[in-house]
């Protein structure tokens, strides 16, 4: 018998694979745990950011152990928490709470058409409201 064979054989060994797959969905699990630990954070960050946290260092003060990543992967939990810190700690938040990062837009002066530009209707319709404000 040479090696390949005896590495053969014990590749086939029901005990060898029983091993390696316990040993495959021990790994599984704690990658599981890992990525879900991730979402939370991720989560509760978003949410913080949300409800305008100045220093996301606060978030050290969660304990996040009741919170769960759903099917689709989101953190059903993660607004009320971070309400609930809003109201216990309100120094970790600024004053303005907004759901928008982003500024509106700067408001854009109106240009008058010039009568060369309108149709005799709008012209008409245009000098009778010029008329009537006299």
């Amino acid at each position: 018998m040479n090696e390949a064979d005896g590495a053969a054989d014990s590749n086939d060994d029901p005990v060898v694979l029983k091993q390696r797959n316990e040993q495959l969905e021990a790994e599984l699990r704690e990658a599981r745990q890992t990525a879900d630990r991730r979402l939370i954070q991720a989560a509760l960050k978003a949410e913080a950011l949300k409800g305008g946290m100045i220093d996301l260092d606060g978030l050290k003060l969660i304990e996040a152990i009741s919170l769960e990543v759903d099917a689709a992967g989101d953190v059903p939990g993660a607004a009320g928490v971070i309400g609930r810190l809003r109201r216990a700690k309100p120094w970790l938040f600024s004053g303005a709470n907004s759901s928008s990062l982003v500024s509106p837009p700067a408001t854009a002066t109106t240009r008058s058409k010039n009568a060369t530009e309108m149709t005799l209707q709008e012209w008409r319709a245009a000098r009778s409201d010029l008329l009537r404000r006299k």
